[in-house]
């Protein structure tokens, strides 16, 4: 069997470093071609690096004699201009899957999410089959659903290409924190504040409940994926279920049951003074997201998470903690100017 070539595209944040890192080590793969907008001073064996904006550049040549691409580049912020993820999601996204289909690639293995699917239960675990309508008031949870849309077409007008679609829980990794910080979080939360014991208790929020895993276990299930004959979707989490009991325990406080409505207005007035880059409608979209049964991925795929959901986050919480991260745009451990940059910039004002 001859060795594979797989090209990542966004290879630098936190899923594409540890996608690059897994298929690095796989024997089955021979090259990896990373694709960013901005090349990072990291690196991994078998890899070169091509710089690419999938908004406008050409993707086609970089595509060209590869078997597998797996697209993961998305843009998070800036939440207050939806256009502009909107642009580079989903409008993006539908370049990336047109140039696999010119440059005649084999197979696509697509980063969608947990965030895809429509509100649902979580009591009973949903299947792959559950509705992909998302919520639609935020961008995220938009963005996702909308090209589960355009590849149900894609599928039907390239049966020849062998489509996959991903969709993880919150993926956490220690390096990842830094960026996280500034994606989600914003420049005024101090590190020292997810130590443990200084958050004195957690909210337990109705519908407060979602899935998380470790960002090499779900590099792992895209190396399974890229080179084993599968289609369709999978689901990708850990257990156990993420809820406010669990988040206690990572930092040592009490849990207190409240509504959702006062820590919403709170999360509302904070993102439209721009002091966190999180829309308040995220915040209503994680409320309501499903929990899903992983059954296929770990029977199909032969995927089985190293690492616990809880371990993930105690990772995570470290990493923030000691402002971690990797030499690539992305996962800096600190951009140039620091937070008061991001400050003066405005916070979800700009990608």
């Amino acid at each position: 069997m001859s060795e594979l070539r797989v090209v990542v595209v966004g290879a630098t944040g936190n899923v594409g470093t540890s996608v690059v890192e897994a298929l690095s080590a796989d024997p089955e793969v021979g090259s990896i071609v990373g694709v960013a907008r901005r090349l990072p001073e990291w690196t991994a064996p078998k890899t070169t690096w091509v710089a690419a904006d999938i908004e406008s550049d050409d993707l086609t040549g970089p595509f060209r004699d590869a078997d597998v691409v797996i697209h993961l580049a998305w843009l998070f912020q800036p939440t207050h201009q939806p256009v502009t993820t909107w642009r580079a999601n989903v409008l993006g996204g539908m370049r990336v899957f047109d140039a696999v289909a010119e440059a005649r690639v084999p197979a696509l293995v697509y980063a969608s999410s947990v965030g895809a699917y429509s509100p649902g239960p979580k009591d009973t675990p949903v299947t792959e089959d559950w509705p992909t309508h998302g919520w639609p008031q935020a961008a995220y949870t938009r963005e996702k659903p909308y090209l589960e849309r355009v590849l149900d077409a894609y599928d039907r007008a390239h049966p020849r290409i062998r489509v996959v679609r991903m969709r993880p829980g919150f993926i956490f990794k220690r390096e990842s924190a830094s960026e996280q910080r500034r994606l989600f979080a914003g420049p005024l939360l101090p590190n020292l504040l997810v130590r443990p014991s200084t958050v004195p208790v957690i909210p337990d929020l109705p519908g407060l409940a979602f899935q998380a895993l470790h960002t090499a276990d779900a590099a792992e299930a895209y190396r399974l994926a890229a080179v084993k004959p599968v289609r369709g979707a999978f689901n990708i989490a850990a257990d156990p279920v993420v809820d406010a009991g669990l988040l206690a325990e990572c930092l040592s406080a009490r849990v207190v049951s409240a509504p959702a409505w006062p820590v919403r207005a709170a999360l509302s007035a904070a993102w439209r003074l721009h002091l966190v880059p999180a829309s308040p409608d995220l915040f209503d979209a994680v409320l309501r997201l499903p929990i899903m049964d992983t059954t296929r991925a770990r029977t199909e795929l032969g995927w089985e998470p190293r690492h616990t959901s809880r371990a993930a986050i105690e990772e995570f919480l470290r990493g923030l903690r000691e402002g971690a991260g990797l030499p690539t745009p992305p996962l800096a451990p600190r951009v140039d100017g620091g937070r008061l940059h991001e400050l003066a910039t405005g916070v979800g004002e700009r990608p």
